[in-house]
């Protein structure tokens, strides 16, 4: 794992995503990942806003892997985001 993205613990449940905060180099960037992408990757049920942050939990590593990659290809959305 690449150090230089550090994850906070913290999480924010939207109505169809979830949004996690990484930090590189001292920039805060919003990363997003969608209901659909937590279902698919932790084969899970539906999720849904009462669900998703501990699904989020269950998948968290692969999800973060998954950030940190977006963002070493710099794949930022036009606000700077992360988003999948």
């Amino acid at each position: 794992m690449n150090q230089s993205v550090i994850f906070g613990d913290q999480l924010f449940v939207g109505a169809d995503n979830v949004r996690f905060v990484a930090q590189q180099q001292g920039v805060n960037i919003n990363c997003y990942v969608s209901f659909a992408t937590i279902s698919a990757l932790c084969q899970s049920q539906v999720v849904s806003q009462h669900n998703a942050a501990s699904l989020f939990e269950q998948c968290r590593f692969d999800l973060e892997d998954k950030a940190e990659e977006l963002i070493s290809q710099e794949a930022f959305t036009d606000n700077g985001d992360i988003e999948f």
